[in-house]
């Protein structure tokens, strides 16, 4: 057995880091790009700890799912003022931005000469300016991973910048910034690390050091998932998901995930669904397919017993069988109130493209068994009612 793991260069977990940012950040740089959401009142309390650090700024708004020139945007802002440190606070897409920022602040030549699929994919020179990784939403764990995905509108399509200097140099993890997120937000993003921890449990990749993530990240957001989603408050809850959420990021960055995020890639591309919505619909539905595939064409295969593990962790029964994983899950997305596919406009005259795009998405070659074209489309049309 061969495998790596790595991740960002520092992690600081617990309620109230984000106090330390103000001598993390004089440590690594004099004016910093911050990258926010579309709400900078909620950067108020970084901004204001940055000040008192000595440390000057700009900030850039990412008001929606970031795109390529809006990415291209906030490269030469940044470059404009000067900076020499980049920080992100907020959701994936937040984050993801000032990873690509960070990235061709130092880095020459065109964003599409880095991107893959739609450009050449070449790797990056140099290192990324120093980056500092703070995450608002409990979901994308994107804080430890090496990618950044973005939408390419011409194409239909998201893609990634990846490299592995692209992990941010420090990932400040504070479950208080969760504390105000809407119950719709907790379900998506929840269920979007729900379904990293699991799919990197089961793909093809999986690792010791993984498993060992996805098993703790699993029992905290089967836990909690609920009670964060009726109980902003919890305070223990958000915890939970907190941790769940960095786990998830941690696994995905080094194991692979499958068939749902090969779904979800092409789908966030298309469609103005949430990325965690698109992995809710078809979470169940993969499982399932996976499931039956492995027993019909890989019954010696010992990714099925990894199912049913699933389903002992999340229902808390140590007899639970995979199909009763399956129903948890559905029941949880029912609780979750999360809509179907066909409400977000997808057309199923399209069908046909979107599995064409899933069969060459990245993420579909962490699968734990390849799919046929006649197996996804029997997914996409269950996540579609």
């Amino acid at each position: 057995m061969r495998f790596e793991f790595a991740t960002a260069g520092r992690i600081i977990f617990g309620a109230g880091a984000l106090v330390e940012i103000g001598a993390i950040g004089a440590s690594m740089g004099r004016c910093a790009c911050v990258v926010t959401g579309r709400n900078v009142e909620r950067a108020e309390p970084l901004l204001q700890l940055l000040e008192e650090g000595g440390i000057s700024y700009i900030t850039f708004v990412v008001a929606r799912e970031p795109t390529t020139e809006a990415a291209m945007a906030g490269v030469e802002q940044a470059r404009g003022a000067d900076c020499d440190l980049v920080i992100g606070i907020g959701g994936g897409s937040v984050v993801d931005t000032g990873k690509v920022i960070a990235a061709l602040l130092t880095n020459h030549g065109e964003l599409l000469d880095y991107l893959e699929v739609v450009g050449k994919g070449e790797p990056l020179q140099e290192r990324p300016a120093p980056y500092i990784a703070i995450p608002t939403t409990a979901g994308t764990g994107a804080e430890v991973t090496r990618n950044a995905v973005l939408a390419v509108p011409e194409e239909r399509l998201k893609v990634s910048m990846r490299h592995a200097w692209m992990l941010p140099s420090v990932a400040v993890v504070d479950p208080e910034l969760t504390y105000e997120l809407p119950a719709a937000i907790t379900a998506s993003t929840g269920l979007d690390a729900l379904t990293q921890l699991i799919e990197a449990f089961v793909s093809n990749q999986a690792n010791p050091m993984t498993d060992g993530i996805c098993r703790e990240g699993m029992q905290q957001a089967g836990r909690s998932l609920l009670k964060a989603f009726q109980d902003g408050t919890d305070t223990r809850a958000r915890e939970d998901m907190a941790t769940a959420s960095l786990f998830s990021g941690l696994a995905l960055a080094n194991a692979k995930l499958g068939a749902v995020h090969g779904f979800a890639g092409p789908l966030g591309g298309m469609y103005p669904a949430a990325h965690g919505v698109i992995c809710a619909r078809f979470l169940p539905w993969v499982m399932e397919a996976n499931v039956r595939a492995l027993q019909e064409r890989a019954k010696e295969s010992d990714v099925i017993k990894r199912f049913d593990e699933v389903a002992q962790i999340l229902t808390g029964n140590s007899q639970a069988m995979a199909a009763e994983g399956v129903e948890w899950i559905q029941q949880l997305c029912r609780t979750l109130e999360i809509p179907p596919l066909k409400d977000f406009g997808l057309r199923e005259e399209e069908f046909p493209v979107i599995v064409e795009k899933a069969q060459k998405a990245s993420s579909m070659k962490g699968n734990p068994i390849e799919l046929t074209k006649e197996e996804l489309l029997m997914i996409l049309e269950a996540a579609y009612q």
